[in-house]
């Protein structure tokens, strides 16, 4: 039997109906389809998630290392080569190497999760281990409130394929689903909302589990995403790139907005890629412009309101072979925004959802265990869907992250947005000459001075420089010595 270790909650929740839920913390590696490799719950001291690493990358992408065209047919060099290495290699858990559960052995720093702040020390009594405190509780109750979307086995064939799995092919697939589901629970049922052990179960959590379904009748479907994506380079069986995911989805909300009588995801929110100049072929930081966005909604909106929420997808490509260093405060800072939908990304080859971090840790949802296939029917509140959440935390070093990836963030309504371009326009000037991406008011302006000149100190993003964020090949004159760009 697998070893669990009991965390113990505080006096304060012991009265809860949720005492139990997230209580065990495994210290096996996480589930998947082979693995013997087992790991010590807890492990390392770690240093501040927003200070630059001292690894020296191996070199950062450059105009003509990848082409965009290929990019956008949907298959990244990278991601390819490093799931066919794998492949070829055996086991599919094997690429994660040795996986770490539990929480970093000793750390006492604050843990964001999707814009939520953690305190695992208590400011009166820092005496109590963290794993005891009321803030870790809280954590954990968040985490495993957080839809989880696993490999699958037995639904329908897809299509006029006979795939009725998608094991060992479909992990970018999945980790995009449960992307978007956050986002869908913060629409529909916001921020605060958490997984009641109590039934039926809230109308609206069984409506969001059914549009992941597998089958053609779930809007969000794998099935409806391969279909969605055919122009990208989707297709049953094989394996794909965070841009092409981004497009797919774009895809497949116009479709389902553009059928008659399926409203399911037209009437929720609508999906906007930000890539660079002429979608990426010029190269470059992806650039949002607000004049684009506002015209977006009221186009959707047939003029009739001017904000829709909308999910913005951000595909980035952050180095060759590993991730450029530079930027790994700057993706850790994206977790303290309050409409974060974490990273979709992971190692070479094997894509996770990335929820929080702590320290240079990252917290995600492994998308790589097995499960039979749940028949999600809105009508049924009383269905079992435990095999949609995780209790297991599970972690791996950002700086090991894959450097093609994607971020997502979710705005409500116009404010909502105005203070996320606020937040990022900071994160801008903090990066030293190279931004995760940019903002603008306008495509004629270079840069978002309206927007910079309404930023202040309570905009909420921690300051880099206070974390000595200077990474290699930069002077303090501010801008790196050496070329970069982004695809």
């Amino acid at each position: 039997m697998p070893k669990k270790t009991q965390i113990s909650k505080s006096s304060s929740d012991s009265d809860s109906p949720r005492k139990n839920l997230g209580s065990l913390i495994s210290s096996e590696p996480e589930p998947g389809p082979s693995s013997n490799i087992k790991t010590s719950v807890w492990s390392g001291f770690l240093v501040s998630p927003f200070s630059i690493f001292d690894t020296e990358p191996k070199g950062c992408l450059k105009k003509g290392d990848l082409s965009s065209k290929k990019y956008y047919n949907g298959i990244g060099i990278n991601w390819t080569s490093a799931v066919k290495r794998m492949m070829n290699s055996g086991s599919m858990r094997r690429i994660f190497g040795i996986n770490k559960t539990g929480i970093p052995n000793g750390s006492k720093s604050d843990i964001w999760l999707l814009g939520v702040c953690y305190k695992v020390v208590q400011d009166d009594d820092p005496s109590i281990e963290p794993t005891q405190s009321e803030g870790f509780s809280a954590f954990v109750d968040d985490f495993s409130s957080r839809i989880l979307v696993t490999y699958r086995k037995g639904f329908p064939p897809i299509g006029d394929s006979k795939y009725t799995s998608d094991v060992n092919w479909g992990c970018m697939l999945r980790s995009s689903q449960m992307l978007v589901a956050q986002a869908l629970l913060l629409h529909r049922l916001g921020r605060s909302w958490r997984k009641s052990l109590d039934k039926p179960h809230d109308q609206k959590y069984v409506d969001i589990l059914h549009l992941f379904g597998d089958s053609e009748e779930s809007a969000c479907s794998i099935h409806n995403l391969l279909q969605a994506g055919k122009t990208y380079g989707l297709s049953p069986g094989s394996w794909v790139g965070p841009y092409a995911m981004c497009r797919t989805w774009e895809t497949l909300a116009r479709s389902k907005r553009e059928e008659t009588g399926n409203a399911d995801m037209s009437s929720l929110m609508s999906f906007y890629v930000v890539s660079g100049d002429e979608d990426g072929e010029r190269g470059g930081a992806p650039v949002l412009c607000v004049e684009d966005i506002v015209r977006h909604c009221s186009d959707l909106s047939n003029g009739e309101v001017d904000w829709i929420p909308v999910l913005f997808l951000v595909p980035l490509v952050l180095g060759l072979d590993k991730i450029n260093s530079r930027y790994l405060p700057l993706l850790a800072a994206t977790f303290s925004f309050p409409q974060s939908l974490g990273i979709l990304g992971g190692r070479p080859g094997a894509s996770t959802y990335i929820v929080g971090v702590q320290d240079d840790q990252a917290f995600y949802l492994d998308p790589h265990e097995v499960q039979p296939v749940v028949d999600i029917k809105t009508d049924k509140l009383d269905i079992d869907t435990s095999s949609y959440h995780c209790n297991t935390l599970r972690h791996f070093p950002l700086d090991s992250i894959d450097p093609s990836l994607a971020i997502g963030f979710y705005c409500r309504d116009k404010s909502d947005f105005d203070d996320f371009c606020i937040r990022a326009s900071k994160l801008v000037d903090q990066s030293n000459g190279a931004p995760l991406f940019t903002i603008t008011e306008t495509r004629s302006s270079p840069t978002a001075v309206e927007y910079n000149d309404r930023v202040t100190s309570n905009s909420g993003v921690p300051e880099l420089d206070s974390f000595d964020a200077v990474g290699p090949g930069e002077s303090d004159g501010g801008r790196p010595e050496d070329e970069w760009q982004l695809l």
